[in-house]
């Protein structure tokens, strides 16, 4: 069942309020958890289509990462926004890429939730290692919002923070 505009803007905005509620663990800076890390919800359909978007972009396969984007992604980076996925595509996604086959990465904490075609991803992945001969050291955030649109999981929402 596809999802209106209207409901999808709802969904958005509850799974932001869950979000919020639900992910504290992740919402104490760049500091690792004294805690094992938190996995839930790997095994999912969503989960498993955010992990193909990372190899995706870690590989450099840009026709791959862009088909894991609804045409109407936001994409929310620093100051940055990006609005479409050809938008991305064609700014910042090279970018992405090539920053991504630089670092090594160790995903800390990874908890999606499925509610019913809407789903959350909430990350943080230690990123390490040099990229334009500088050093990088730095926890990556990420919050991935994805409908399942009946042709499989697309991200409709991305937040990227460090």
């Amino acid at each position: 069942m596809i999802l209106s505009k209207k409901i999808q803007t709802l969904a958005v905005i509850t799974l932001g309020m869950a979000l919020l509620s639900s992910a504290g663990a992740l919402a104490h800076g760049n500091e690792k958890p004294n805690t094992p890390a938190l996995f839930v919800g790997e095994n999912t359909a969503p989960a498993q289509a955010v992990k193909a978007f990372h190899q995706a972009l870690r590989s450099g396969d840009a026709a791959a990462a862009r088909a894991m984007l609804a045409d109407d992604v936001l994409i929310v980076e620093g100051n940055g926004v990006e609005r479409s996925a050809d938008e991305y595509a064609s700014h910042h996604m090279l970018a992405d890429m090539k920053f991504m086959a630089a670092v090594q990465s160790e995903t800390l904490e990874h908890k999606t939730k499925v509610l019913g075609n809407v789903a959350y991803s909430v990350s943080r992945t230690q990123l390490t290692g040099e990229y334009k001969d500088k050093p990088v050291d730095v926890v990556s955030k990420e919050t991935l919002v994805l409908v399942d649109k009946g042709d499989g999981w697309k991200i409709v929402h991305v937040h990227w923070s460090h």
